[in-house]
């Protein structure tokens, strides 16, 4: 992989990166669409709050490229879907990535591609299913010099959570996952925080030389959310890939904005929450 277009992605001078995932759409999942109904408004939206880059599918990829002008933010290309996320469960699941996938993301010149790695209990099927498309994109992208991100997540069973994103903040099956991205070639790595944030420097240690960006996941308060991404920028993150918590969020401009502030000023949660209400803290 060379690094240039990952000169794109991550700032200049803090050296991480605000990652908007919009890329729900992809999943056929109903509740996953609520905010991002309007993908235009979506896209207008999210390129006046100026995050690093907005991770899209390649069916709405057009709307960010199509925007002429330089100051407009990267895209992260979604490469793979899955059917994983319902409750219950349908009785054939499935995951495949895009035929052709790296070289749609060198001509919409995206920074980096993405694809899952799950581990969903009692299905390695799906595991396997990722592996054989990571393998598959890592040939394509060392071909065409396109970084390759992989999403180790750890569900849980969606029976017992309820179904969409719950994940398993173990952090020895996070560990575990991160570690065979990074060994089955990760560029990036885009991982679930643990349910307690002072473990994360491990995960940061078995990703090695491999940036480390954290997921989101489901929406939580603004403080909770602000306070979760200084523990895991503290712990040597690189940066944070959100989805609802900004583009669900009644001011996305505002909590892009705070997002910005820990990230590239290491601003503190409180200077941040200002950001975002105006002084109502």
């Amino acid at each position: 992989m060379t690094p240039y277009r990952l000169n794109r992605l991550f700032h200049p001078t803090s050296g991480r990166a605000l990652d908007v995932a919009v890329d729900h759409g992809f999943f056929g999942e109903r509740g996953f669409i609520t905010g991002i109904e309007n993908m235009p408004h979506v896209i207008d939206t999210l390129v006046d709050a100026g995050p690093d880059a907005i991770q899209l599918t390649i069916g709405q990829a057009r709307l960010l490229q199509e925007r002429p002008g330089r100051n407009k933010p990267a895209l992260v290309l979604r490469t793979d879907v899955a059917n994983v996320y319902g409750n219950p469960l349908d009785s054939h699941i499935f995951s495949h990535h895009v035929p052709h996938a790296i070289e749609e993301a060198v001509r919409l010149d995206a920074v980096a591609v993405c694809a899952n790695l799950m581990h969903i209990p009692d299905r390695p099927e799906i595991r396997e299913a990722n592996i054989r498309s990571i393998m598959a994109l890592r040939e394509r992208a060392t071909r065409f010099g396109m970084p390759l991100m992989i999403e180790p997540l750890v569900m849980q069973d969606n029976a017992k959570a309820g179904g969409g994103y719950m994940v398993d903040g173990d952090v020895d099956k996070i560990l575990t996952l991160v570690r065979q991205a990074v060994e089955l070639g990760a560029d990036l790595i885009k991982a679930d925080p643990c349910d307690d944030i002072a473990e994360y420097r491990q995960v940061i240690e078995v990703a090695g030389p491999v940036p480390v960006l954290v997921r989101g996941g489901g929406r939580v308060d603004d403080r909770t959310l602000l306070e979760r991404t200084r523990g895991v920028l503290d712990a040597g993150a690189r940066g944070i890939v959100y989805g609802r918590n900004v583009v669900q969020h009644e001011n996305p401009a505002g909590i892009t904005a705070a997002l910005m502030a820990i990230l590239h000023a290491d601003a503190s949660v409180d200077d941040a929450l200002f950001l975002v209400h105006g002084g109502d803290r």
